[in-house]
């Protein structure tokens, strides 16, 4: 039998197999997947192939292979250096939910999500949620931060999963396709999958107002099936995105503003720190390129581990 996996908790798996039904199944023995040291060899979206077995009253579905991957968004394992683990595979969209304050999400974050995206070629767009609830001020530096990117050519939606501002235009955006919600927790992954399908009414919490985080609502990956013909992957709340290891060379060509110059630098493996004639470098202090952007890349490059905030927790 074939199917996809709708729910990955590291051990057992929910698999709708192609007649709909849905399984409960686990790994066939030591199952390996290519060169991919994952923590979670088969990820939420992956199609695999599958046999059931009935021992007793009990029927158990034992996946025995995985297709080839169409793409897949993966991080370093906060905990386990070495170790990667697959947030979701077989996406068509990937929406990073982006607050201001209660939780903060800063722009190395976002950064490092985008790479991955452009990395893996999955379109990324940019929900600045909880708009309902800023100030004057803090709307301004919104609006701020949805130009730098929308001038880099990602889309930039301003929403409320409160009062339902613009979901008319994310549920348009994910008509007929499998998108996926990250962010960190507390920006409201799942209050905005119960304001997009009120019957799923996923578990949500409070924001500690001792730190300012989220409490984790959703501890394993999950995909549902949506009433407008749509999937959606919500997943746990992420506190860094740990990028998996890129050559040096190939990191300026995910920064799409500075893979438009490229080809204007005097040398063809400038790597835009301190070679001369370096057209990114001329963009940036003409202030055509951003300077938080560029700051995300020299981290990257040097093998910095993004900023992480102590007082926002994760599940690895």
């Amino acid at each position: 039998m074939k199917g996809t996996v709708y729910k990955s908790t590291g051990s057992w798996y929910t698999v709708k197999a192609e007649n709909g039904t849905f399984y409960e199944c686990r790994l066939k023995g030591r199952f390996r997947l290519g060169e991919i040291k994952s923590t979670n060899p088969v990820a939420v979206g992956d199609k695999v192939g599958f046999e059931i077995e009935t021992k007793g009253d009990e029927t158990v579905g034992i996946i025995s292979s995985i297709e080839e991957r169409e793409n897949y968004i993966i991080r370093k394992s906060v905990n386990l250096s070495k170790q990667t683990h697959i947030i979701a595979a077989n996406v068509d969209l990937a929406f990073l939910l982006v607050t201001l304050n209660n939780p903060p999400t800063f722009t190395a974050f976002i950064d490092r999500f985008l790479v991955t995206a452009e990395a893996y070629e999955i379109e990324a767009i940019l929900l600045f949620n909880k708009v309902d609830t800023y100030s004057e001020d803090e709307l301004l530096e919104i609006k701020f931060l949805a130009a730098l990117y929308r001038n880099i050519g990602y889309t930039c939606i301003g929403i409320s999963a409160e009062t339902g501002k613009n979901l008319e235009k994310v549920k348009q955006l994910m008509t007929e396709k499998t998108a996926m919600f990250s962010g960190h927790s507390g920006v409201g992954k799942s209050t905005l999958v119960n304001a997009l399908e009120p019957g799923l009414d996923l578990k949500t919490s409070k924001i500690s107002q001792q730190h300012l985080q989220g409490q984790h609502t959703t501890t394993f990956a999950e995909m549902f099936d949506l009433s407008f013909d749509a999937q959606i992957i919500d997943t746990p709340g992420i506190r860094g995105f740990g990028l998996v290891e890129m050559e040096k060379e190939e990191v300026g060509d995910y920064f799409p503003e500075f893979f438009k110059l490229k080809g204007h630098c005097k040398f063809n493996n400038c790597l835009h720190i301190e070679e001369p004639q370096c057209a990114v470098k001329e963009a940036l202090e003409n202030e055509e390129i951003a300077w938080s952007r560029y700051k995300s890349y020299l981290q990257i490059l040097e093998g910095e581990e993004e900023q992480y905030r102590k007082d926002i927790h994760t599940n690895s």
